[in-house]
């Protein structure tokens, strides 16, 4: 089964701001700030920081459009990561937390709950290939109770461990078999037995 590799990909290139921003020499109101490196804040300060709307860029093309607070992406915001790569939504202390929408170059998307950079909760995965996984996410992977639904028309409803088949489901096929029972790590053990 396919893991989510566009999700993990995202903790990696989600950028801090960090200290760099600090100390930008506007007090309070607009203003801007360039690195040596080439980024550069144009936005609201506040205390030296940035606070309020602003924009980030970077120079390796990365662009962050949004809220700050104390230097931070804090409140709404979109990043654009690489060429077609984009996260909108919420965010809380530089990290992706609360609602929000990635997207990627290929077609895939997921649009879910997030914390620390990571999908979790209830979202929902789109993937290239026309695939779609509805359910629970734990750090970026399936996990917990789900629906995926592939494109030849097979459709698998149950529990899932680390973004496999893991636990009590239902696989449904086109031509009308069904796999009803207990799966361990993707590959289907037989008809569960009720107490």
């Amino acid at each position: 089964m396919k893991r989510l590799n566009l999700l993990v990909a995202v903790a990696v290139v989600i950028p801090f701001l960090a200290i760099f921003l600090s100390g930008c020499g506007v007090r309070n109101g607009q203003g801007s700030k360039t690195l040596s490196d080439g980024s550069e804040y144009v936005g609201e300060f506040r205390d030296g920081k940035p606070n309020g709307q602003g924009t980030a860029t970077f120079p390796d093309g990365r662009k962050y459009v949004g809220e700050f607070r104390d230097g931070k992406y804090d409140g709404q915001g979109t990043l654009t990561i690489l060429p077609g790569w984009e996260y909108t939504g919420e965010w809380k202390d530089g990290k992706a937390n609360g609602q929000g929408t990635l997207t990627s170059p290929r077609g895939g998307k997921y649009v879910g709950e997030w914390k620390n950079d990571n999908p979790n909760g209830q979202g929902t995965q789109v993937f290239p290939d026309g695939s779609e996984y509805v359910g629970e996410f734990k750090n970026g992977l399936p996990s917990g109770q789900g629906t995926w639904s592939y494109p030849d028309g097979r459709q698998y409803v149950g529990q899932f461990k680390r973004a496999k088949m893991d636990g009590n489901g239902k696989m449904t096929y086109p031509d009308g078999k069904v796999e009803d029972g207990l799966w361990k790590d993707g590959k289907f053990m037989g008809a569960s037995t009720s107490p």
